[in-house]
Parts: C-alpha cells; structure tokens; sequence
C-alpha cells in the first residue's frame, strides 16, 4: 500500500500503518515469486483484445476502495489467521494449475493468495468491509476464451435464424452460413467473447453500486449477459443481410465501422435503460455499517507470524513442483519415426488446400501422408512434448486439429472413436475428418479433461513427463459424406495408438 493510502485510513500513527506496510512487503515478496505469471496476465492484457478492459478493473478496484473509506476509518486492522486458508487456497490453485497446465487455474491462485494476504493482515471485519472490491478482483484474471466456439455456433445459428426470417436461404453447417450471396464464417473475432466478457465486468459494477436487493443484482447480470449475446447474432446476421443487398466489401466496412463504436454503445445504452429505473440504492448511502462488522477492538494474532506463514505458503507450491517434476523428463529422438502401415504407402504431400495440426511449443511436430490400394489418402500428424510448461501445453485453447485464424476451421464434433475424440473441420467448402489420440502419463484419452487431470497426477505425483498428440485425419469424399471409413481402416492396419505415441516420445 502506498503513503497516500495510509493517510487516507487514518494517518501515520493509526494501526492501519503497520498493517498495511506488511502487507504490501508481502503481496511484493508473492509477486517477485510468482513475476511469470504475473507478466503472463499482463501480456495478455495488452496483446489480447479480449483483455483489454482488464487495465480498467484495477483503478476501479482503487475506487470502490476509496468509497468505501469513511466506514473503513472506523474499523482497526488485526491479523486474522483463519485468512490463512485463504492463501493456503491460492498457493494449492497454483500448484494444480502448474500440475496440470491450466493457466487460468496459476493465475487465479496467485489472485488468491494476495487477496489472502489482505484478510491475514488486515482481519475479518476489514475484509468484510472490502468484499466486494476483493471479489472484483476476479475480473483481473484473463478468462472466458474457452467459451470462443460456443460463441461462435450460437452466433452462426442465430444470423442462420434471422436470415430465415427475413426470406434469405442460408444453410448452415457448424459456424459456416451459405447464402445466394456468399460463404460466410462466423471467425473468432465475430464470437462476440471480448464483449460479453467486457459487459460481464461492467454488469457485476453496476449491480453493486446501484442496486442493493440481490433479487435486482441477479436480474440486471441476466440482462447484462443475455443482450450482448443476442445484440451478436443480430449484428452477424446484419452483416449478411446488408452483403445479400449491396457487396461483402462494402459489409465488411460497415461491420467494422457499427462494431468498432456505435454498437458497443449502443448495447450498454439498452442495458442501462433496461436497468436504470429498478436502480434502489441511494448515492449518499453508506456501504456498511462498521459498528456490526467490528463491535469492539479486537484482538487479533500476532502479525509477524501471520506474514511468516503467508510466504510459507506461497514458497511451497514452487518447491514441490521444481523438486518432482524434474525427474520423469526425457528428450525425445531428434526426428519421428513414423510406422509403416500394413497395405499403406507413405507419400508425398498431395494438391488441395494442406492441412497441418497446431501444436505451439511442441518439442517435435511432422505428418506423414499414406495412400492404400484405392487410392484414399490419410494424413497422420504426431506432435511430442517432452515435458508441459507454460506455453507447452498439449491441450489448451488454439492447440488441436485447426490453427486459430488459419484456413481450416473446426464446425462439429462427430462420434468418437475409443480412447479419441472426432471432428470435422472446413476451408473454402472442403471438409476433413480429424481422430486426435492423446497419449498422457500411463492413459491413452480423448479428452481434454482427462488430459489435464493425467498431466495434474504425473507433475503432482511423479511418472513419464512426456506428452503425445496423435491425429489421424483425411479429406471428405463429398459434400455429403465423411472420410471416417478411411480412418477407421487406417487405425485397424496401424494397430495400438498407445505404443507408437511411446516410441515417438523416445520410450520403448
């Protein structure tokens, strides 16, 4: 905490002082341990659009604080060691979102452990006072890219019903619209995500400081999260009819120019007008009552011990995860070796549009191409990592069958084989089937889940660090046909999918 804060709660001499001046010393010690995450989250918030408004969140954050002060003045800051569990919460987050490679999990343990500090530090009756501006604090954690695809075929139905409506033929096939006019996909950046994450932040502010009925909080986040969806499907479905009207170039711009400005505007302008007139509480009100949080002077634990234990906690996450994680790792062979496949040849890349796995961060990447008697043609991709780390992580957002913003697009998951997954992806009118094997710790999953909860145990518990996507994939025959026999004909002859996924990784 700064000077200037220490002044505003009360002056030099009051116990906010020392308290505060502890807490920030420890919430530096967390950051200088945890500084890679903590670049991470700020990295994304400068070169992500999606988390842009993220740099707003914290000076909102300092002025919920800053209203908040004439009931602060008359609490007293003690060290409370139940707030302990709270940072002991963080510091297991983290090492589960090591373990296991999910990012958002490291992050929201480190959001966790600094606001740990402050109810360690500060105690009960402050940090009720400060609930809400902790609990806002979620909102600095960069999340909700998971939700891309869900967006995007929600959007694509959306415009596709829309267009129905207004007499345009479209036919949809995952996030892909056909119309007289065009061949339309609905791309990540037109998902709608960003925004709906953005009016989630905004949505969660307005419900505190202008209702105090939980009833009208919960209904205003409804509003607040249901119109930027639909306000999306609307806007595509805008783009599409104004293309069937005039010209894709002359859409495209308009897109840009309505979605760039006036339709982020507008859409908050509905969602205030929506929620203005149920707004119930008062500008002057007061946020709490400090005589019900904090009847009397308390007395609290000792504070340097409570600061102990903080970093305590906060160092034995990285201790465990270096100590185990570094047995279990071996680099794999210099090259791949793919198999040979009995009544399949391997050959040279074909004509078409190529198609090539994303795997960023793979220690080893190649595609092998093969061709039997009929002349149908499989692809098989192996990409290997030797151990997963930040940035190397076998399933992840963008990491699979389709580069992100590249010239396949995934449209529909399909029926899975044993231990895979399936799904179709499309460029240009082309479909191709993908089977995609992930071979983790001792399973053989398709899941992704089940691929973080494997990679949680073997970084948690010890075992094989290594990781392996195998994808076997093959273009369509037709428009309305599936390259799914070629596959399945492909694995019966290539035989188990566990051990050649082994013999890539180096292990026999």
């Amino acid at each position: 905490m700064s000077t200037l804060a220490i002044r505003a709660l009360g002056g030099a001499a009051s116990p906010w002082r020392t308290h505060l001046a502890l807490l920030a010393g420890v919430a530096a010690a967390i950051l200088a341990l945890f500084w890679r995450d903590a670049a991470d989250v700020v990295d994304l918030w400068s070169n992500d659009a999606t988390f842009n408004h993220c740099f707003l969140i914290l000076p909102l954050i300092a002025w919920l604080i800053w209203q908040r002060l004439p009931q602060l003045r008359a609490l007293t800051p003690v060290a409370w060691a139940p707030g302990l569990v709270l940072a002991a919460a963080g510091a297991l987050g983290w090492l589960l979102g090591d373990a296991s490679g999910i990012n958002f999990a490291r992050q929201f343990g480190l959001l966790l452990m600094l606001e740990g500090a402050a109810v360690a530090l500060l105690g009960k009756a402050v940090a009720r006072g400060l609930a809400f501006p902790l609990f806002y604090g979620i909102f600095l954690v960069p999340i909700g890219e998971e939700m891309v695809p869900a967006m995007q075929t929600l959007t694509a139905q959306l415009a596709a019903l829309l267009l129905g409506l207004t007499a345009i033929p479209a036919h949809l096939e995952g996030i892909f619209i056909t119309t007289p006019g065009g061949y339309f996909e609905v791309a990540e950046a037109c998902a709608g995500a960003r925004f709906l994450i953005a009016m989630l932040a905004f949505g969660a502010l307005v419900a505190n400081v202008c209702y105090r009925s939980w009833r009208r909080r919960l209904f205003f986040l409804a509003v607040a999260t249901m119109v930027p969806i639909l306000a999306n499907g609307v806007r595509a479905w805008g783009t599409i009819y104004i293309a069937e009207q005039t010209s894709l170039n002359f859409a495209e711009s308009f897109d840009h120019v309505i979605y760039g400005g006036i339709f982020f505007a507008l859409v908050i302008a509905i969602i205030l007008g929506i929620g203005w007139r149920f707004f119930d509480r008062g500008v002057d009100e007061p946020w709490f009552d400090p005589r019900r949080l904090q009847p009397a002077v308390p007395k609290g634990a000792r504070l340097e011990l409570v600061a102990a234990g903080l970093l305590a906690l906060a160092a034995a996450g990285p201790l465990w995860s270096a100590t185990v994680s570094a047995a279990g790792s071996q680099e794999p062979p210099a090259a791949i070796a793919f198999p040979d496949v009995p009544g399949w040849q391997r050959v040279p890349a074909g004509a078409g549009i190529a198609w090539t796995p994303h795997y960023a961060g793979a220690d080893r990447l190649a595609v092998a191409h093969y061709r039997d008697s009929r002349g149908r043609i499989v692809d098989l991709a192996i990409a290997v990592f030797a151990r997963q780390s930040e940035g190397h992580e076998l399933v992840g957002f963008g990491q699979g069958a389709v580069t992100p913003n590249g010239r396949w697009a995934w449209t529909a998951d399909a029926a899975a084989p044993p231990d895979g997954r399936a799904e179709r992806i499309a460029s240009h009118g082309v479909a191709r089937d993908v089977l995609s094997f992930y071979r983790v710790g001792s399973v053989l999953t398709g899941s992704r889940m089940g691929v973080k909860l494997e990679t949680m145990k073997v970084r948690l518990l010890g075992g094989p660090q290594r990781a392996v996507a195998i994808l076997v994939s093959a273009e369509a025959p037709g428009a309305e046909s599936d390259a799914r026999p070629a596959i399945d004909d492909f694995l019966r002859a290539l035989g188990p999918v566990a051990p050649l996924a082994d013999s890539a990784a180096g292990i026999p």
